[in-house]
C-alpha cells in the first residue's frame, strides 16, 4: 500500500464525518444562513493566506525546479482560481467580496493557519506535502459527493461552490501524493510517523473549521479584534 493511501484510509471517518456536517450538507440542500456563509469566507480567506506561505516556504525549501514547480503552480491556483467559490458564497449571502477580506482569524482559524506555518517553517518537504494536502483532499471527497448525491444545476444556489469543488478533471493533489509516496519511500519511520500526525491533525482541523463556520465561532471579546474598516 502506498504510503497516501494508508494515510487516506486512517482518515477515512473523519472524511465522512466532514461530509456529513451540517455546514457541508447545507452547502447540498442549499440551506446556510447569511452569518454561516460570511463567517466562513471571512476566516477561509486568511486561512488560504497562510496555505500561500506554508507553500511558498515548500517552494524555497526545494532543490528541483520540479518540486518548484509543484508548489508554484498550487500557489498560482489559489491565488488566482480559488476566489471563485469564494464570490458563489458572498453572492448568495449578498456582500462584497473585497468586505471581507483582512479580519482576524477566529481561534480554531488561528490554530490551523499557525500549525501550516510551523510545521512548514520546521519541516522538510515530507512535512510541507503532509501538513497542506488535507484541505484539497477533503474538499474533493466533499465536492464529488455533493456533486453525485444532489445533482445541483445551476438554479442551486451553491452550485458554483460544488461544481468548482466537486468537478475536477484531475485531483489537484495528485502532484502532491506522488511526490509524498516518492519521498515516504527512501524517509526513515520518524518523518513518516510525523507527516501521518500533521495529516491527521489537519484533518481534524478541516472539520473543525467547518463547524467553526457553521457555528460562527469567534473570539469572545471580538470588538476588540475586528479591522479598522469593520463597521462594528
Amino acid at each position: 500500500m502506498r504510503f497516501s493511501e494508508m494515510l487516506r484510509k486512517q482518515a477515512d471517518d473523519i472524511f465522512k464525518a466532514c461530509y456529513d456536517h451540517p455546514f457541508i450538507q447545507g452547502l447540498g440542500n442549499g440551506k446556510l444562513e447569511e452569518e454561516q456563509l460570511i463567517h466562513y469566507v471571512k476566516q477561509d480567506y486568511e486561512y488560504l493566506n497562510a496555505m500561500i506561505q506554508a507553500k511558498g516556504i515548500g517552494l524555497a525549501k526545494s532543490k528541483t525546479r520540479e518540486d518548484m514547480e509543484m508548489f508554484n503552480k498550487s500557489i498560482g491556483f489559489v491565488l488566482n482560481s480559488e476566489i471563485h467559490p469564494h464570490h458563489n458564497l458572498c453572492d448568495q449571502a449578498g456582500v462584497g467580496y473585497d468586505e471581507l477580506q483582512g479580519y482576524p482569524l477566529a481561534p480554531v482559524a488561528q490554530h490551523y493557519a499557525k500549525h501550516m506555518l510551523h510545521t512548514a517553517y520546521e519541516g522538510n518537504l515530507g512535512d510541507i506535502i503532509a501538513v497542506t494536502l488535507p484541505c484539497p483532499w477533503i474538499y474533493l471527497y466533499v465536492g464529488q459527493r455533493l456533486v453525485e448525491e444532489f445533482s445541483p444545476d445551476e438554479s442551486h444556489p451553491f452550485y458554483h461552490w460544488i461544481s468548482f469543488y466537486g468537478n475536477q478533471e484531475e485531483p489537484r493533489m495528485t502532484d502532491y501524493l506522488n511526490k509524498l509516496d516518492q519521498l515516504a519511500e527512501t524517509a526513515s519511520e520518524e518523518d513518516k510517523k510525523r507527516w501521518q500526525d500533521h495529516f491527521i491533525d489537519g484533518c481534524q482541523l478541516e472539520y473543525m473549521f467547518f463547524d467553526m463556520a457553521y457555528k460562527a465561532a469567534d473570539w469572545p471579546f471580538v470588538d476588540q479584534k475586528q479591522p479598522e474598516h469593520s463597521s462594528k
